[in-house]
C-alpha cells in the first residue's frame, strides 16, 4: 500500500490525465486563461491572462467556425478512445467526452504527448469513417493538456473529476 506522500522512483507515472478541447473552443486571451508553453523550459509556464484585443486576434486567425461534438460524436469519439486503449495496452481509468473537450485519465508506460496525440487521430479517423465531420473539417485545437499523477490519490481525484465534477451533469437524462 502506498503512503499518500510518499513518490515511487519510476520512469513513468501510474497514469495521466490528458484533456484536449475541440477546434475553436478556447482561445488565447479568453476569460478563462490559457497557458502558452515555454519551449526551453520543462517547468516553466506562462499564464495568458484575458486580453479581449488577443482573443479577437486568435478568433480572426480562425479558418472555420468552432467545432461542438453532438451526442452521436461524442459517443464515437469515446469508443474510438476505448477501443485505442485496448489495442495497446492502456489502462483506461477514466474518459468523459464533452461538446467541447475531452478527458482521459490513462495509465501508460509512454509520453503522454504521443498518447494524446493518438487519441486525437484515432478519434477523428472514426468520425470521418461514418461520415460524422467533413474529410478536411478542423476537429481539434493544437496541443493538449497533460498532467502526471504519480500517487494512487492523484488518480483517485482525477478519475472522480472527469466522471463526476463536469459543469454540467455527468450522463443523460434520455435515452
Amino acid at each position: 500500500m502506498y503512503d499518500k506522500n510518499e513518490f515511487d522512483d519510476n520512469e513513468f507515472p501510474i497514469a495521466y490525465f490528458i484533456t484536449f478541447r475541440t477546434y475553436g473552443t478556447w482561445l488565447h486571451g479568453d476569460q478563462r486563461t490559457s497557458i502558452r508553453r515555454n519551449r526551453r523550459s520543462k517547468t516553466e509556464n506562462k499564464v495568458i491572462e484575458p486580453n479581449v484585443p488577443f482573443e479577437d486576434s486568435m478568433r480572426d486567425e480562425m479558418v472555420e467556425d468552432s467545432l461542438f461534438l453532438d451526442r452521436r460524436q461524442r459517443k464515437e469519439v469515446e469508443t474510438a478512445i476505448k477501443e485505442l486503449c485496448k489495442a495497446r495496452g492502456y489502462t483506461l481509468y477514466a474518459i468523459n467526452v464533452r461538446s467541447n473537450h475531452v478527458h482521459v485519465v490513462v495509465g501508460v508506460a509512454g509520453k503522454p504527448e504521443r498518447v494524446a496525440d493518438a487519441f486525437k487521430a484515432f478519434a477523428t479517423r472514426r468520425l470521418r469513417e461514418l461520415n460524422l465531420v467533413a474529410s478536411d473539417r478542423k476537429l481539434w485545437s493544437r496541443g493538449r493538456s497533460r498532467k502526471y499523477l504519480w500517487k494512487p490519490n492523484q488518480v483517485s481525484a482525477a478519475i472522480d473529476y472527469v466522471l463526476y465534477c463536469q459543469s454540467d451533469m455527468p450522463f443523460e437524462l434520455d435515452d
